[in-house]
């Protein structure tokens, strides 16, 4: 049998909280607080845009070049009033809209505390989609770029919070140092377990070496003129089946690390360049607004073959985050979705676009 209890008469003292909350308690929760404010700006891994997400404009405040061969820019943005930015962590990148409309994505390698300018560097590659050598010849001090972000598809989990790792292991190849340099600051400054290996032609194509420097033998560097080009037993060091690996830097470098990664150990990388395609089907894509018909090839992007005969498509990161690049499909009349042409394909199907 269910017991039974009389109800209340009386409302029990304290239900509805005191008053004046304890002089204590109140300073020990302000305390907490606090510390869980500072958790969250430092450990926080989602993909949330910005409260300014539509883009402003920003000036080059700064530009200095960080390798000896003088072809890496460094650009320090800021804001026309010179007021607070939206805050970042590491690994989080910038959209740049430069002067051609051509949108290019370039990751945040300053310090995630100085919450009034934003820090870039960009290499200078004179065969590749013309982005960089806009940056390097139209962006000095005192001009003006629109920036959308930032935003972060890299995010840093530290130990204890998002990642179950007891050692960071960080690996970087050439311009790849830019996402991975503001995690090696914060790794140091808390005091963890931590590692680096730098790679690169030779040492006059490093970026920021003087700043790794500080870091002492922490730090390894390696170059092909020098070491020979490194295996991924070389790259990874002393990594354990515990470690969390973070790496940026080419594909072949990537692929290399994750078949040679201890079984259990974390590995969270960013490319510099678009993936490869692997078993691609050729297929065609009509072009809506014209009737002109490009057939993809099993081995190019749609967005490659359609660039063809439209140059002015907008695109940015190319490897199928950033969105900027998609486009609506219409089939038989009929809205059915969107395509990111830098990845996506069909299976050797006619696609129609909203091109």
């Amino acid at each position: 049998m269910t017991p039974t209890y009389p109800a209340p008469t009386s409302v029990p003292g304290d239900l509805w909280g005191k008053r004046q909350r304890d002089p204590l308690l109140r300073a020990v929760a302000g305390v907490t607080t606090a510390y869980m404010r500072s958790l969250r700006f430092l450990y926080r891994t989602d993909l949330t845009p910005p409260v300014s997400d539509g883009g402003r404009r920003m000036l080059v405040r700064e530009r200095r070049m960080v390798a000896h061969d003088e072809n890496v820019v460094s650009l320090t943005l800021t804001a026309p009033t010179g007021g607070e930015l939206d805050r970042w962590r590491p690994g989080a990148h910038l959209d740049l809209e430069l002067p051609s409309g051509r949108r290019r994505q370039y990751s945040l390698c300053g310090d995630p505390a100085d919450s009034r300018a934003y820090t870039i560097a960009v290499r200078r590659i004179p065969d590749g989609g013309g982005g960089s050598l806009e940056v390097h010849d139209l962006l000095h001090p005192g001009a003006s770029v629109k920036v959308r972000g930032p935003y972060n598809a890299f995010p840093f989990a530290l130990p204890g919070h998002g990642s179950t790792a007891d050692g960071l292991h960080f690996v970087a190849g050439g311009i790849g140092i830019t996402p991975i340099l503001p995690m090696v600051r914060l790794a140091h400054r808390l005091g963890l377990d931590w590692s680096m290996v730098y790679t690169g032609r030779n040492r006059e194509s490093l970026p920021f070496l003087d700043q790794l420097a500080e870091f002492g033998d922490r730090v390894t560097v390696r170059t092909d003129d020098g070491d020979g080009i490194p295996t991924a037993a070389e790259l990874l060091g002393a990594v354990t089946d515990t470690s969390a690996v973070y790496c940026c830097g080419p594909i072949p470098m990537i692929a290399a690390i994750d078949d040679a990664l201890p079984p259990g150990a974390e590995f969270h990388y960013e490319r510099f360049s678009p993936p490869p395609i692997v078993d691609g089907r050729p297929f065609e894509a009509e072009l809506a607004r014209t009737g002109e018909v490009v057939v993809v090839p099993a081995d190019r992007t749609a967005l490659d073959a359609i660039s063809d005969v439209r140059p002015g498509l907008a695109f940015s990161c190319r490897q199928g985050f950033c969105g900027t690049c998609a486009v609506r499909v219409e089939h038989e009349g009929r809205t059915s979705g969107q395509m990111l042409l830098c990845v996506e394909r069909t299976q050797g199907e006619r696609v129609v676009l909203d091109i």
